[in-house]
């Protein structure tokens, strides 16, 4: 059996998603911090890449909440996650502090959980000729 790049690459998405579940284990962190670094992207912790992938993730927040927005929960969540966005922001790269920005990364898990709250359905109102007249029983 001879085997190719091609049949070796079918096996990466296996594993990843074998990894996915360990994302949440605290003990497991070192190992991936150690895998990245291997692998080359050590570089991205350093603070002149982490302003920009910080505001392209908090972009990326950003969007899911205005998408539509109209069909969920309107702007009110959007206009809290940009409200968090900027103490993530400030907290991180301004005025330097870990509460701050906890506290917005607190508000920003908020408005994406009450942008995904299903909305309660609305019943439909009666029109005039579907209303019971005065006086009548029903």
């Amino acid at each position: 059996m001879n085997m190719n790049w091609k049949d070796s690459a079918l096996t990466l998405p296996g594993v990843g998603a074998a990894l996915l579940p360990k994302l949440t284990c605290g003990l497991c962190w070192p190992a991936y911090a150690a895998l990245a670094s291997s692998l080359g992207f050590g570089f991205l912790t350093s603070a002149e890449y982490m302003l920009p992938i910080t505001l392209a993730a908090l972009a990326v927040a950003l969007w899911a909440l205005a998408f539509r927005a109209r069909r969920r929960r309107g702007f009110g969540p959007f206009w809290l996650g940009v409200l968090a966005a900027a103490i993530v922001y400030a907290g991180g790269f301004h005025w330097p502090s870990d509460p701050v920005m906890y506290a917005g990364a607190g508000l920003l898990i908020a408005a994406s959980v009450w942008n995904m709250w299903p909305a309660r359905r609305r019943a439909p109102e009666a029109c005039g000729a579907c209303a019971p007249a005065e006086g009548t029983a029903r």
